[in-house]
């Protein structure tokens, strides 16, 4: 089956040539532009593929980082953050996260201590970009200190997905972080998240056995 998930890589990794492959994630709660903000980002290129069982929609882009082409995944939560807790497959092998904010709702920025908890649970190293959006509805929170950012070191940009301010900046910044973690990172919550989904594929094929025999030696007696 990894095999399987592994085969549109290959295949996008042979049409574009690219070199190597990032995942990006994005956190934040419901509405505070994460979709947009890609979507301004990526214009008329992007082709979201909506996967409804993982409630989370992927958008795929080319970079060039250091005269190397880069094949990114950005993974958006599609619905998933309504319940403020994300599945653990939405961090598995993530190179790099942008948490977004809505300077307009306070409660949109006070989560995100608790965005950042579950983030650092699934990913202790990953960088992470803190980006506060719809900054065209009021220029003046540029001016505002956003201790959260500064607590725990973490980039702060000022952004807008209605009138495009800073967003290159931030997923070309982000991009380029997630290819230097990923180059140097010797993380080993990869292994163990893997070590865990390998147990879970065994019990999995332990259990289909079982139950086909118990269902072929049962007697069907309506008794």
């Amino acid at each position: 089956m990894a095999g399987d998930r592994n085969k549109p890589y290959e295949l996008d990794q042979e049409k574009y040539d690219a070199d190597d492959n990032v995942k990006i994630i994005c956190l934040g709660d419901s509405a505070v532009g994460k979709s947009k903000l890609m979507e301004r980002f990526l214009m008329d290129g992007f082709q979201p593929q909506q996967l409804s069982t993982y409630a989370l929609t992927l958008y795929k882009h080319t970079a060039t980082v250091d005269g190397k082409t880069i094949l990114v995944d950005f993974w958006d939560t599609a619905g998933q953050e309504r319940f403020q807790s994300m599945h653990a497959a939405y961090y598995h092998k993530a190179h790099a996260c942008i948490m977004v904010f809505d300077v307009q709702r306070k409660v949109t920025y006070k989560n995100l201590s608790a965005w950042y908890t579950e983030l650092r649970e699934f990913r202790p190293e990953i960088p992470c970009i803190v980006a506060a959006n719809k900054i065209d509805a009021d220029i003046t929170v540029t001016q505002k200190s956003f201790s959260f950012a500064r607590k725990f070191s973490l980039p702060l940009y000022f952004v807008s997905a209605a009138d495009g301010t800073n967003v290159v900046k931030l997923f070309s910044d982000a991009i380029r972080l997630a290819v230097s973690y990923k180059q140097n990172s010797q993380d080993f919550m990869d292994e163990v998240l893997q070590e865990l989904e390998n147990l879970k594929l065994e019990q999995k094929e332990e259990d289909v056995p079982d139950q086909e025999q118990s269902g072929s030696i049962e007697s069907p007696s309506p008794s």
